[in-house]
């Protein structure tokens, strides 16, 4: 999916930080939502305005920008 399409940032929304495209809901939000174990359909339930498509949309994004980190040894 080309999450392009249907996130963005703006430094005037959040300070920059990626949101679903028409609204205010970070992508951090919904990740930390669905971390702590609520199902794409609870998640939609609780937030009006987005769609399925925007949550896949969330998951994409995570994946390619944690597939240029790596993780630190402790």
């Amino acid at each position: 999916m080309d999450f392009r399409s249907r996130l963005s940032s703006s430094p005037d929304i959040l300070l920059g930080k990626p949101v679903i495209k028409n609204t205010r809901v970070p992508v951090g939000l919904i990740l930390e939502r669905l971390g702590d174990g609520m199902s794409i359909e609870e998640i939609l339930e609780a937030t009006p305005g987005i769609e399925r498509e925007d949550i896949l949309a969330c998951i994409s994004y995570s994946s390619q920008v944690i597939s240029r980190e790596s993780l630190l040894a402790s």
